[in-house]
């Protein structure tokens, strides 16, 4: 995954668990925009999250932070 990527969720899921706590969920979808601007970059979120890691539609912020953090 590329590092633009990486960056965006890490910022994404560190907001989201400071505004909503610990226990928030996220889906790949949380690192877009309502608007399907780079549907490569999508594609790229999606496989990860679905075929890679095999997730289910939420996670909760801090897992997938911690993926993240860890080089998942």
């Amino acid at each position: 995954m590329r590092q633009a990527l990486r960056a965006k969720i890490v910022e994404v899921c560190s907001k989201k668990i400071a505004v909503k706590g610990e226990d928030v969920g996220v889906s790949f979808y949380a690192f877009f925009a309502n608007k399907n601007d780079d549907p490569e970059l999508l594609m790229e979120a999606a496989t990860w999250w679905i075929k890679t890691h095999k997730l289910d539609h939420f996670v909760k912020a801090r897992k997938i932070l911690a993926m993240i953090e860890g080089g998942l």
